[in-house]
């Protein structure tokens, strides 16, 4: 039964559900949450969570918005989890951002003013919760004042993220902020002047023993 973008249409919940277990493979993320706590009482990451794990997470935390960094997908993980946050009152955020590729300067200004005018507590989620969720909780501490290392901690082995990998990319950009900027311009200032994401692109190595791993055992987005 292949889902067609719409939980209304005959067997849309039920194609749903298979499309979100087996294709995108939430059957892994039934038992595991890969929760963490990045601004404590206003920022929160997990992996996509199940319809389940979102209500349980509202009443416990209080959620008021959930945001989505892998962005708008055709995908019955996707569906499920707007349908319950829309059932749960909760605002529903799409911010995509990249797992491989240098982050761009626009999507982090987007995030920054989104950011900005959050309703909190907010929870973000990817479908890992490791690699983009990390990035975008690095940047959350960044942008309420906290350092790089700071932000580094949220790529870590503890939540699943290889920064040996082609996503260590991510690492290398909080690397090269504090190398370069980190004491001497503001961070949103060091983004929008003086960041060369081309340059990045072009400096980053990874290593190919870490990407199978990534890409082809976890089969990571």
């Amino acid at each position: 039964m292949a889902f067609r973008g719409s939980l209304a249409e005959p067997g849309g919940r039920l194609a749903a559900w298979i499309d979100a277990l087996f294709v995108d493979h939430a059957v892994f993320r039934l038992l595991w949450s890969n929760f963490g706590t990045v601004i404590p009482g206003k920022l929160y990451r997990v992996n996509h969570p199940t319809p389940g794990r979102l209500a349980r997470l509202t009443r416990r935390l209080g959620l008021k918005t959930l945001i989505n960094v892998r962005g708008h997908r055709q995908c019955g993980a996707d569906a499920l989890s707007r349908d319950a946050a829309q059932r749960l009152g909760l605002i529903h955020i799409d911010m995509a951002f990249e797992s491989r590729g240098a982050p761009h300067r626009d999507r982090i200004l987007r995030f920054a003013e989104i950011y900005r005018t959050l309703q909190t507590p907010a929870l973000l989620h990817c479908k890992s919760g490791a690699d983009r969720a990390g990035l975008a909780s690095g940047l959350a501490i960044l942008f309420e004042g906290g350092t790089a290392a700071q932000a580094m901690t949220q790529l870590s082995w503890r939540f699943g993220h290889f920064s040996r990998s082609n996503t260590g990319i991510l690492d290398a950009f909080f690397r090269l902020y504090a190398e370069t900027a980190e004491g001497r311009i503001p961070f949103l200032e060091w983004v929008a002047t003086e960041y060369d994401e081309v340059a990045l692109r072009a400096s980053f190595r990874s290593h190919g023993l870490s990407n199978f791993l990534n890409d082809y055992v976890l089969a990571r987005e």
